[in-house]
């Protein structure tokens, strides 16, 4: 008579039911999202979650302008612009300058503009070696920018988030060696419908200087519908005390639409069409129509920097602006009769081959200079 094993049956009991639950496991749907989520598998999330998290989802179309952001080297603010969720434009409309910065911007700027753009509402970009304060101080600009855009918080008539009603509003008052400039405006519709200065140099040729000037400069605001006007010749302090008033108004616009967007001394109409051209995509950038907008690069002359953005649509240069050029002195007359020709004398051209302005002949070639990169960089 075989003798009874109790430990033995303990191990086969045992086995037994190790064997029925791995049977049961076995058996259960693989479809369920806690066991995947617990595996370390997330759930798959619908398209609109997973533009959320990328900080993209609640991006409204506009333009939006960031935080002002100081930087060791001075301030630097970006303003984009949003379309269909992307950022299809973005620039610095303040940046470091003077000395060293000029050139550190003029290189940092249109790389970091192009970062932005390509990494969309994300504001995941890199820093530029070389500009280590300037891309952190951009960076922050930019995320404040992209953060209204998600609130749907436009910036004025330059081009804001969701339709606005009509409102006046005044800008800075700002200082100039003759004396303080401050416009106030009046948007509906997301464009300027009129445009005021409410302080203006006054007191011996002053008057005469500011009655000839702030009508003219009224008028190119209402017609650009952005701050970016040109100078009036024989005006160019009174201009610039004007041009930064207005800007600083147009910040101030709750929520507008985007207005027409015609670029600083600009020449902004197509040749076959005569149509005012849009700005296309952020500097260095390019639009669905094989254009976009190019920065070129800063040209050191004589009497100071010159550098040139261009606007393609086709092949074609549609607009063309100098974002640096000579000032201080003399040069800010020279500059302001200048480059408004050089400007247009691109757009006629439709390629860097222009002729010099008399009276002019550093600056113009400092222009062509630019010019030229700027198309280099688009491929033209």
């Amino acid at each position: 008579m075989k003798k009874s094993h109790p430990f033995r049956r303990v191990m086969l009991a045992s086995a037994a039911t190790v064997s029925g639950i791995v049977l049961l496991l076995t058996l259960k749907p693989t479809s369920d999202p806690g066991g995947a989520q617990a595996a370390g598998a997330l759930p798959q999330q619908t398209a609109a979650a997973q533009e959320s998290a990328q900080g993209g989802a609640a991006a409204k179309d506009g333009t939006f302008t960031g935080d002002t952001v100081q930087t060791q080297y001075g301030p630097v603010q970006v303003r984009v612009t949003v379309s269909g969720g992307k950022i299809t434009k973005a620039e610095a409309i303040q940046q470091p300058k003077g000395g060293q910065s000029d050139q550190i911007s003029g290189n940092a700027i249109p790389k970091l503009n192009q970062e932005a753009v390509a990494a969309g509402t994300s504001g995941s970009i890199d820093a530029v070696s070389g500009a280590s304060y300037t891309s952190a101080g951009y960076g922050k600009s930019l995320q404040s920018a992209l953060d209204k855009a998600s609130a749907g918080a436009g910036t004025g008539a330059t081009g804001g988030g969701a339709a606005a009603q009509a409102a006046t509003v005044t800008g800075d008052a700002v200082d100039t060696q003759y004396g303080q400039v401050q416009v106030r405006i009046t948007v509906s519709g997301g464009k300027i419908t009129k445009a005021e200065a409410v302080k203006a140099p006054s007191g011996g040729q002053s008057t005469t200087i500011s009655g000839d000037a702030i009508p003219k400069l009224n008028q190119e605001a209402v017609a650009a519908g952005t701050a970016d006007i040109d100078a009036i010749s024989g005006a160019s302090y009174t201009s610039a005390g004007y041009k930064k008033s207005l800007q600083s108004a147009l910040d101030k616009v709750p929520a507008a639409e985007p207005a027409k967007e015609t670029g600083a001394g600009t020449a902004s109409a197509s040749p076959t069409t005569g149509s005012a051209a849009g700005s296309g995509a952020a500097a260095g950038g390019a639009t669905s129509d094989g254009g976009g907008t190019y920065t070129g690069s800063v040209v050191q002359t004589e009497y100071g920097p010159v550098q040139v953005r261009v606007t393609l649509t086709k092949g074609r240069i549609t607009s063309a602006s100098a974002v640096q050029a000579p000032s201080g002195g003399r040069s800010d007359q020279v500059s302001a009769d200048a480059i408004p020709k050089l400007n247009q004398e691109a757009v006629t051209a439709g390629d860097g081959d222009i002729d010099a302005v008399s009276g002019a002949s550093y600056t113009s070639a400092g222009y062509k200079k630019s010019l030229q990169s700027a198309l280099d960089q688009a491929g033209g």
